[in-house]
């Protein structure tokens, strides 16, 4: 009998991982060689010009007065006085959202909450919010934190979780306008970045499911659904905003019948929705068609129908790819809603033409267009972070 010997094989050693210091970072990119040396130089040079004359404005010429002023008007608009514990309440509710969330799935959330309660104690230490403010976000920050140790001890958080995200809307805009159960509060009297946050918040949302349908519809074989689809986009991509707004404006209330009426932020809301779902739809396709064939065929092969491996298989792959286009959309959408002033709506930035035109504040436009600049940056910047940061998480552009 022949015996085979049998040599063990030795498990693969990875290389050891090489911590890189900020002293070792510097000189490998900034300092390798005589030309990056003097491009090194001259950019400091320059960024030293620019930000001395910036940090020197900022700090010793600005008046920060008309914000102070004006702080609560930026935030809420014309919100009353009495009713602004609703808004308070909705943002309670979201901020026990992202505490449940950041002990459930950790990770990206859990950074944003960070965030979150950074921003809350920054304003806590703003000397110019009244005390009934300082409470509620102290409020704010107590449910943060004990929401996230709820979250990481809770059973079945996921489904939770995910249930609580699914409602967010329909529970803050049941918290801002009554729906009949508390008193109404006129859609007018949203103004301001609470105005900004809701378009821009409902726009994303319900683009989303209808792009994934109008990307699908393109690709479909069934020729009414495909053209319907192709001329729907090619439509809607073909005209600016603005246009889309003047018409839900004009087009909406044709369909209504007599005496029924619909708010003005209701048709932008439809018609913001409308047409990010278009760029939506584009931004899916293009994720469709990165999908090799061999996906399809395999969950044929596996005895998947079409419905199932589209939404099992290839759509899950297909969304993975479009994070970036798909962020970057969202963000793109957050930021033109400054277009909603010339339908007379008051976003955030026709909060900040209101206040520029004030005669006790004239002469300060500097100071009111960049702070408003900054608020846009924080959460474009803030969900730009959260791209990022998925997108490592799921390995996307990774073999």
């Amino acid at each position: 009998m022949m015996h085979t010997e049998i040599t063990p094989t030795k498990s693969k050693v990875l290389p050891p991982e090489q911590k890189q210091t900020i002293f070792g970072w510097t000189k490998k990119n900034l300092f390798n060689s005589w030309f990056n040396i003097i491009l090194t130089f001259v950019s400091l040079f320059i960024i030293f010009i620019v930000l001395k004359g910036t940090l020197t404005w900022v700090v010793t010429n600005a008046d920060w007065e008309v914000i102070r002023a004006n702080y609560r008007l930026f935030m809420v608009g014309q919100f009353s006085e009495e009713e602004i514990w609703r808004v308070w309440s909705a943002l309670l509710y979201l901020t026990l959202l992202f505490g449940l969330s950041a002990g459930i799935w950790k990770g990206t959330i859990r950074q944003l909450s960070f965030l979150l309660t950074a921003i809350y104690v920054i304003h806590l230490a703003l000397p110019f919010l009244s005390g009934h403010t300082k409470i509620w976000l102290l409020s704010n920050i107590v449910t943060l934190f004990a929401s996230y140790v709820i979250g990481l001890k809770l059973p079945k958080g996921k489904m939770i979780g995910i249930g609580g995200w699914l409602f967010s809307i329909i529970v803050i805009l049941f918290f801002l306008q009554g729906f009949g159960i508390l008193p109404s509060v006129q859609t007018s009297m949203w103004n301001g970045l609470l105005l900004t946050v809701i378009l821009s918040a409902v726009a994303i949302v319900g683009s989303f499911p209808i792009g994934i349908l109008l990307a699908l519809g393109r690709t479909s074989k069934l020729p009414i659904i495909k053209y319907f689809c192709i001329a729907y986009i090619e439509f809607i991509r073909g005209i600016p905003l603005i246009t889309v707004f003047f018409s839900m404006q004009i087009l909406i209330p044709l369909f209504l019948p007599e005496g029924f009426t619909v708010a003005n932020i209701i048709r932008v809301m439809i018609g913001a929705t409308l047409f990010t779902a278009a760029y939506m739809a584009e931004n899916v396709r293009g994720g469709l068609q990165s999908i090799p064939k061999g996906q399809f065929e395999a969950a044929k092969t596996i005895g998947l129908s079409s419905i199932q491996s589209t939404f099992l298989i290839i759509l899950p792959q297909a969304l993975r790819a479009v994070i970036p286009a798909i962020v970057g959309q969202s963000i793109s959408m957050f930021k033109d809603t400054s277009l909603v002033a010339i339908v007379g709506l008051v976003d955030l930035l026709g909060i900040a033409q209101t206040v520029k035109s004030n005669p006790a504040f004239l002469g300060h436009h500097m100071e009111v267009y960049l702070f408003v600049a900054l608020v846009y940056w924080v959460i474009a910047y803030a969900m730009s972070y959260s791209s990022r940061r998925l997108e490592e998480t799921l390995g996307v552009g990774k073999r």
